[in-house]
């Protein structure tokens, strides 16, 4: 958010505003995705390009590596990566429809360490 407000390029943006609908992996029903950010952004050609960004750990943009036997915590972990891939897909549908680009941004791209 401090990129956001400070960054000459950033026109507009705001958190978390927009209410995408999306069919839940887990029990079929339609549930509604809140992206992180929606950011107008005023490119170095001079192009202006809207952006709806996602920010997740690395981990949750992978499926999830199978082990030898199936735990409570690999169940969650494949869950979440399944959830997490019917939200962006119906992001990515959204974007196409309205100008926007679609980003899942992580930990690498952020240059968090960890």
């Amino acid at each position: 958010m401090v990129y956001c407000d400070t960054s000459s390029e950033i026109l507009e943006w705001s958190s978390e505003e927009k209410s995408i609908p999306y069919r839940s992996p887990s029990d079929g029903k339609i549930h509604r995705y809140y992206p992180d950010f929606l950011i107008k952004r005023k490119e170095l050609d001079g192009a202006i390009k809207k952006y709806m960004i996602e920010i997740k750990p690395k981990k949750q943009t992978l499926p999830p590596p199978k082990p030898k036997r199936q735990t409570q915590k690999y169940l969650n972990e494949v869950f979440t990566y399944a959830k997490n891939q019917s939200k962006w897909e119906a992001a990515r549908e959204w974007c196409a429809d309205n100008g926007y680009i679609f980003q899942v941004l992580t930990e690498k791209e952020l240059n968090i360490r960890r």
